[in-house]
């Protein structure tokens, strides 16, 4: 489904991603996990065009996306949850959630009730505003706002961002039950080891750099990966 080859991106002629290259299946969870600064963000923003690429290119079902503006990958089937959730917040849940959907949207009800029908607590309090949620209440309505545009895929950038713990495995939760519906994730984590539980496979980004790719599973039980991204020795 999803195809990038040979990416590289330049901030101000420094380097950020070198000739990265990363696929997801149709259906599948699949992980970018490294460091902070490792380009992680960079690369699902280069993929949403909402960075400039200098080499390389990205394929979504078969068709070259690289370059086009946001908005035309959208349309494609590409949803997008950017690190820190970048909310409206003194716009109230529902209008939040409406700005996810297309401008002209004849469905838009059902496709606010199939939001309502995930996030139940929602429908309750789609008047609020969202500044005055929690801040897993928040990652909530920011995957929602995502689902609006009916995508065949969401690239999910640290949605572990702020939460708790405990918060943050419901989350999990929300984005098995989303993917158990057909939609492929690429998820953007450093939580390494709650991404690559839920995962099919994943990638290990370094400086910009592909440093390692494989099954979750199998890279889960992998001493260095543990070591370098999990924070067990021995």
């Amino acid at each position: 489904m999803l195809s990038v080859n040979s990416l590289s991106v330049s901030y101000l002629n420094i380097r950020a991603l070198w000739d990265v290259s990363v696929e997801a299946n149709r259906g599948e969870i699949v992980s970018i996990i490294g460091a902070n600064g490792a380009g992680k963000s960079t690369l699902l923003k280069a993929i949403m065009g909402l960075v400039k690429v200098q080499g390389g290119e990205v394929l979504f079902d078969n068709q070259e996306v690289t370059d086009q503006s946001p908005h035309e990958i959208v349309s494609r089937g590409v949803s997008y949850v950017p690190e820190g959730r970048r909310l409206f917040p003194e716009m109230t849940v529902e209008d939040n959630l409406r700005l996810g959907a297309p401008r002209r949207c004849p469905d838009i009800e059902e496709r606010k009730g199939r939001v309502y029908d995930l996030f139940p607590v929602f429908k309750e309090r789609r008047t609020q505003t969202v500044g005055a949620l929690s801040g897993g209440e928040q990652q909530m309505v920011a995957i929602g706002r995502a689902l609006m545009a009916r995508p065949k895929m969401i690239l999910l950038d640290e949605p572990s961002f702020g939460l708790s713990p405990i918060v943050f495995e419901r989350v999990i939760e929300t984005i098995q039950e989303i993917n158990s519906e057909g939609v492929t994730i690429l998820l953007a984590e450093q939580n390494t080891e709650s991404a690559m539980e839920i995962s099919n496979r994943t990638y290990i980004l370094s400086d910009g750099r592909v440093a390692g790719s494989g099954k979750s599973s199998d890279l889960l039980n992998d001493p260095m990966v543990k070591a370098a991204y999990m924070g067990v020795t021995g």
